[in-house]
């Protein structure tokens, strides 16, 4: 008589196992990627408020920012109160640059996080946002922070 076999062979799980090891070294990375890009993106949501004080600003002075806008010195300015908006688990830090420029400082790249910088371009009543890190640690440059501020611009 014949024997039915129950269960695998070593080979089979060993299959098993192997194509499960592919499929981790190729989605892990991407995962990776994906919450950067989430991390990052949660940034334009910080900065989105800031960005309407500061253009409606420009669009009531004629494009000119006080120098009292310098380093968060007077949210005040553009109605934000005396100290500007709170941090958030992924801004760590916001200011209020010469300019209107704002930078965030995020903490996707701890201890070396990233600083993203929104800069306005006022143009025929018309504010332009231009947006650029000044981080050089690999989270900031990676592909993923860089595709998705080039969203931005």
């Amino acid at each position: 008589m014949k024997k039915v076999q129950k269960g695998f062979t070593l080979i089979e799980l060993m299959i098993v196992v192997a194509i499960i090891g592919i499929l981790a070294a190729v989605a892990i990375p991407a995962y990776q990627d994906y919450i950067t890009k989430a991390k990052v993106s949660k940034v334009a949501t910080a900065v989105a408020s800031i960005q309407t004080a500061v253009a409606d600003y420009a669009q009531n002075n004629a494009g000119n920012f006080p120098a009292a806008m310098a380093m968060g010195g007077d949210w005040s300015t553009i109605g934000l109160g005396t100290t500007g908006p709170a941090a958030t688990t992924e801004v760590s830090s916001i200011a209020l640059l010469t300019g209107g420029a704002i930078e965030a400082t995020t903490t996707v790249a701890t201890p070396n996080p990233c600083t993203i910088r929104f800069t306005p371009s006022v143009q025929t009543n018309v504010v332009k946002w231009v947006v650029a890190t000044t981080g050089t640690t690999t989270p900031c440059t990676s592909a993923a922070v860089i595709a998705q501020i080039a969203k931005w611009n």
